[in-house]
């Protein structure tokens, strides 16, 4: 069987990472999809594409490919996305997944009824650390999960003259820290803990910035397991990054400290080590294993998927279904920090 032909949409995250992941994992890619000409045509040129186009339709009927990856503007995802679908083709598409939950289910349906293999770019799921702190919760060496703190202050946005991807900022293309961050986590609470119950939460800018989307959210949380939590990040705070992520149970507290995952319980403290199954390899460029190693393991749980094969590892990968659940607490939040933190509670 010859490599899954696959096609890029998007000149960005798209050509720094789900090019080469998508390589990695096996697939052929094929075409780059963009809007810029000029642009389309020398991202391609360096990185070996040998098409690119401007039209979704005309690429895929050129090319014949199965798989379209989708890392635009959240406000141009749905679109896309039905485009490729009604094409019969497989969809990898970016988070946040829809601009909204109404796009997100609506997108939902329509894969289903295609009976596509459609994903989300939730890659994190496979970073070790965070693989290995829901094992430990999975495994009961906590006992009863009941209190979650994930707060977390990096300084990506308090320069204003920092040069960011301009969709970040705005509201009219589905931006702000919440999509661009904060969906990342929900889906990581949500893979460890499950389902949202309830929610309050906050939206703000914390950066020398006026009348742009969101650096900073804050939320308080239940689950429907019962599990209490707090999820807050702030993308503008100056200074050295710092952050928490802590779960304490009914019979010990599991936490991540630098990338390294401990356990405490009646029996004292200790580190977990990193199952050969959870383990990704490490390169030199620290950003590279950051984004890179876990979207090369998402897209090969991708073409496991259309080869309607076994799953490979012990993460679960992440489907459009969990892109509408994120899209849902996302939505919850926005109308609670609309109303001043009016509590919201989930369907």
């Amino acid at each position: 069987m010859g490599k899954i032909a696959a096609m890029v949409v998007g000149t960005g995250f798209g050509v720094r990472v789900h090019i080469p992941a998508l390589r990695a994992a096996g697939f052929n890619v094929l075409a780059l999809v963009g809007r810029d000409t000029e642009r389309l045509q020398r991202k391609a040129s360096e990185n070996a594409v040998p098409a690119c186009f401007t039209d979704l339709d005309e690429a895929i009927s050129a090319t014949g490919a199965r798989l379209v990856t989708i890392a635009t503007t959240p406000d141009t995802h749905a679109a896309l996305a039905h485009r490729a679908i009604a094409r019969g083709c497989h969809v990898l598409c970016e988070k946040p997944f829809a601009f909204d939950a109404v796009e997100g289910a609506a997108l939902l349906k329509a894969a289903e009824d295609a009976r596509i293999v459609h994903m989300v770019s939730h890659e994190f799921r496979w970073l070790p650390e965070r693989a290995l702190f829901g094992q430990a919760i999975r495994e009961g060496l906590i006992g009863e999960p009941r209190f979650l703190a994930m707060d977390q202050f990096i300084p990506f946005c308090a320069d204003p003259a920092a040069r960011l991807p301009r969709w970040w900022f705005d509201r009219q293309a589905g931006g702000g820290w919440l999509g661009a961050s904060g969906s990342h986590l929900i889906d990581q609470i949500r893979a460890w803990l499950g389902d949202f119950e309830s929610l309050s939460a906050n939206l703000l800018t914390i950066s020398d910035r006026t009348d742009v989307a969101e650096d900073t959210y804050s939320m308080r949380f239940l689950t429907k397991g019962g599990v209490e939590g707090t999820m807050q990040q702030s993308a503008g705070a100056w200074g050295q990054g710092a952050g928490l992520c802590r779960c304490a149970g009914s019979k010990g507290t599991v936490w991540i400290e630098a990338g390294k995952v401990f356990v405490a319980n009646r029996s004292g403290t200790g580190q977990l080590d990193v199952p050969p199954e959870l383990a990704l390899p490490l390169a030199a460029d620290a950003r590279t294993s950051f984004e890179l190693e876990p979207f090369t393991r998402l897209a090969k749980a991708l073409k496991a998927a259309i080869e309607t094969k076994a799953q490979p590892g012990a993460i679960t990968p992440p489907t459009f279904h969990d892109g509408l659940a994120c899209m849902i607490v996302m939505d919850a939040m926005r109308a609670s920090a609309a109303e001043r933190g009016a509590l919201q509670i989930l369907a």
